[in-house]
Parts: C-alpha cells; sequence; structure tokens
C-alpha cells in the first residue's frame, strides 16, 4: 500500500512539474529622465524555459554593464552577439551566453542585466524633430517616454529559435521611477499620477510604457492617456469602442474580456503618424487630425473608424491567439484588417466598406503575389503591407463569397480556437477543411484563391460576381 501511495505521489508531481508554467518574468528596477533622454535599468528574467537554441534581445541603444546568471549559479556570464538574427527589426541586438566548449548554448533559469541608455530628446521647436519616428523607437518627446515592448526591447526577449516562439509577453515585477514625470503608466496596469510605483502583473503583457507629464480620463473601464477630446466626446468614444468590441464578441462568440487604455501622444518627426496595438493598449501617435479628435472629424472619421476596428481585431489575431511561421503575419494582420472591413460593412456602412474596398483593388493594380500557400518566408511576401492589409483580405472576402458569411465566421473561430505548435498553411487548410467539410469546395478554394498564381485575378473576379 505504501508503494503505491509512492507512485501516486510521484506521478502527481510529474504532472504538477509537467503543467508548470513557462511564462518568463520580468522583475527589478528602471528609472526614467524625460529631460534628459535618459533609461537606467536593473532587471531580472526568470522562469526561463528550458530552450537550446535561443536569442535574448535587447535595444541597440543600451549600454550593458553586465549579465549575470542567478540561478542556478550566481556569477557574471560572458555572452556574444548574433549577428545573423534575421528577425531582428534593427533596433534590437540579439545575445546569448556560450557555454563551457564554446560550440552549444548556456541558458541559466534567471537571468540579470543592468543596463544604461541615453537617447535624443525631441523638443517642440522647428529645428529639433527627427526625420523619422516608428513603432520600435524608444522617443523621448519634450513631454514624455513612449516604448513598445517587441520592437524597442527595453527589456530583456527571450526568442526560442527552434520553435519560433518570441516571449515579449511576460508577466512582471518592476518598480519604475522618474523624477520629472506626473504620470507613469505600463501595459496591463492602470495610469498612476506618481514620480515612483511599483507596477506588478501576473497575466502577461508586451510591455509599453508610457511616462510622462499628462492627465488621463477612465469611463466604463476605457482609458484615454494624454486626451485632447472634450467630456462629450469621451462619453461618444467610449461608446464607439463599447459597441466594436459588442459587434466582435457577438461574432465570434469570444468575449472581448479586455479594458483597453488608449494612448494619445505626438511623433518625434514631422509627419510620421500611425496606430499600433500591444493590448490592453492601443497608441495613436500623430499631429492634428491624426489624433482621436479625427474619430468626431466628418470629413475624415469614415476613414478613420475602420484603423480603430483594425486595432481592436488585435485582441483576437494576436493577443487571443499569437500567430507565428512564414504566415503568422500575414494571418494576424490580414484577418485582423478583415474583421475591420466586416464591422466597417455593417456599423460603420456599407458606403465606406465599398470605398475602402475600391481602394484596396486599386492598390494592387500592379502587385503580382507569390499565393498564400506557396510564401516560405517572410521576404516572400515582397512588398508586405500590400499584402498582409490589402491582398490578404481581399483573398479572404472572394472565400467569404464562396463559403458564405456563416462558415467563414466558423472558419475564423476555428482559426482562433484550435491549438498548434505552428500557425502555418498546414494548419490554415486543415482548420478550413474541419468547417467545410466538403473535399470538392477545399479544393476549389484552394486551386483558385490559395495556390494558384493567378490568386489575385481570380479573387477579384470573384468579388465583382454579386
Amino acid at each position: 500500500m505504501k508503494k503505491i501511495i509512492t507512485l501516486l505521489c510521484l506521478s502527481l508531481t510529474i504532472i504538477k512539474l509537467s503543467a508548470q508554467d513557462t511564462t518568463p518574468k520580468v522583475s527589478g528596477q528602471i528609472e526614467i529622465s524625460i529631460k534628459q533622454g535618459t533609461i537606467e535599468g536593473d532587471l531580472i528574467l526568470s522562469n526561463i524555459p528550458a530552450i537550446k537554441d535561443y536569442l535574448i534581445r535587447l535595444n541597440s541603444g543600451l549600454n550593458i554593464l553586465h549579465f549575470r546568471s542567478l540561478e542556478p549559479n550566481n556569477f557574471l556570464i560572458s555572452y556574444n552577439v548574433a549577428h545573423n538574427d534575421t528577425l531582428t527589426y534593427g533596433e534590437s541586438k540579439a545575445y546569448y551566453f556560450p557555454d563551457n566548449s564554446r560550440k552549444n548554448k548556456f541558458l541559466p533559469n534567471s537571468i540579470q542585466v543592468k543596463y544604461v541608455g541615453k537617447y535624443p530628446v525631441i523638443k517642440d521647436t522647428l529645428k529639433n524633430y527627427s526625420q523619422y519616428d516608428w513603432k520600435g523607437n524608444i522617443a523621448f518627446n519634450h513631454n514624455s517616454i513612449r516604448t513598445d515592448g517587441l520592437q524597442s526591447a527595453w527589456y530583456p526577449i527571450l526568442y526560442d529559435i527552434s520553435n519560433d516562439i518570441v516571449y515579449d509577453n511576460v508577466k512582471y515585477d518592476i518598480e519604475i521611477t522618474c523624477n520629472d514625470c506626473t504620470t507613469l503608466y505600463i501595459n496591463g496596469n492602470r495610469p498612476i499620477k506618481a514620480q515612483n510605483h511599483r507596477f506588478k502583473s501576473e497575466i502577461a503583457r508586451e510591455l509599453t510604457l508610457f511616462c510622462g507629464n499628462y492627465d488621463f480620463s477612465n469611463m466604463e473601464d476605457t482609458y484615454i492617456l494624454n486626451p485632447n477630446l472634450t467630456n462629450k466626446q469621451i462619453n461618444d468614444f467610449t461608446d464607439l469602442i463599447n459597441s466594436y468590441k459588442k459587434f466582435y464578441t457577438n461574432k465570434l462568440e469570444i468575449p472581448f474580456d479586455q479594458s483597453v487604455s488608449f494612448i494619445e501622444t505626438t511623433p518625434t518627426s514631422k509627419k510620421n503618424g500611425w496606430l499600433f496595438v500591444s493590448y490592453p493598449t492601443i497608441a495613436n501617435i500623430g499631429w492634428g487630425d491624426n489624433g482621436l479628435k479625427s474619430l468626431f472629424n466628418p470629413q475624415i472619421q469614415n476613414w478613420y473608424r475602420p484603423f480603430i476596428a483594425h486595432e481592436l481585431g488585435h485582441y483576437y489575431f494576436g493577443t487571443y491567439k499569437v500567430f507565428n511561421s512564414e504566415l503568422g503575419d500575414m494571418i494576424s494582420e490580414g484577418f485582423a484588417e478583415f474583421l475591420s472591413l466586416e464591422l466597417t460593412k455593417e456599423i460603420i456602412g456599407t458606403e465606406v466598406y465599398e470605398s475602402k474596398m475600391a481602394y484596396k483593388i486599386k492598390e494592387l493594380d500592379d502587385f503580382s503575389p507569390i499565393p498564400i500557400g506557396k510564401i516560405k518566408g517572410k521576404s516572400d511576401y515582397d512588398d508586405r503591407e500590400l499584402y498582409v492589409y490589402y491582398y490578404a483580405p481581399i483573398v479572404f472576402t472572394a472565400i467569404e463569397k464562396e463559403i458564405g458569411e456563416e462558415k467563414m465566421w466558423n472558419w475564423i473561430k476555428a482559426i482562433l480556437k484550435t491549438e498548434t505548435n505552428f500557425t502555418n498553411y498546414e494548419f490554415l487548410i486543415s482548420t478550413l477543411r474541419t468547417v467545410l467539410n466538403n473535399k470538392q469546395q477545399i479544393e476549389l478554394i484552394e486551386n483558385q484563391y490559395l495556390i494558384s498564381e493567378e490568386s489575385l485575378k481570380n479573387a477579384l473576379e470573384r468579388i465583382k460576381q454579386k
């Protein structure tokens, strides 16, 4: 009997160990000065999965004092830089730790990194702008610091090369100090009126930062940081966001179970403007009419509102489910854009939908895409913007016309709910097979839209049919 109990306890221990959470955690302190353009970090990356082939990315502008192994043993680690990190965005360097043989890699269970970085502070003058601003920039304007997580890599980001998994979403316990700020914000927490605060989250997040001198509003769990809106516009904006959430929830039968924080800020350049999302944060970077006020300008609101719908679509394609492999970018962006088009058609208006479709079709006039089923790497997209935001949703729209709206939504739900290690073409087509259960229809869709060199032509012809 004792032997049986021992074996049972051993089995339960093995089950418990195999089910342990392998989400990395970042803890420690950072100190920021928005006047000096500095960020100083003392961070620990822990709960590291057992990975043999990996890289750790950190922003190229961060000067490393040291990496230190904290577990299993405490010692300073020598490191190398991988110059062939093809997935880096240019903003980051990729580090790894060679083992004693110098032939393989060593990865501790817990790593400390200390660094300091200094960046240009862009003043609000006519002569003190940068030429470009972009998502992965660690951007100091006259009033704040803005970063995303994945591209700017201000914290250590682990990349599993063999399984194509980027651990940019992490749990965290980070103390932020900024003595020349009035408000601190890190993705996954509420903004805080303070110069020092310890932020914690047991839900893994991409660590977008927005710290500076600004106010914020909160209505029905929708935060607007640094708002440039009237009280009535804030109310109307909240109603708008809630209506978009409700649409997606009803169609996908997956609750939009997330409060959202919108950041309004200006770029460090004169002309750039864009939106980016790292849930639950949606950042709007732009001057004048490129701000959230655009949603209430009758002349441009119908152009701007579908962009908000697209970013909200990334709750499902990018947060609820993360996509990888050579098609991961296309699936995430292409389906978020398709969701935006469907919402536009039903909520914003059919005229706006038709106008957006006509614009996409016109932009694709001289584009000769490799079909989705023959993509071998991201370089095959040729023109990424045309491929993921224009070509992909056009193909999905043609497929919807072949199978009907109900089955199209069922396919999207299957993509979101089906577990897989790699979200490649086989995954994409297997979910469609499951939904349709019709060999003849599957062959038609593959041959017309997914593997044909004439896929774009075929899709456009199908869309024109009423």
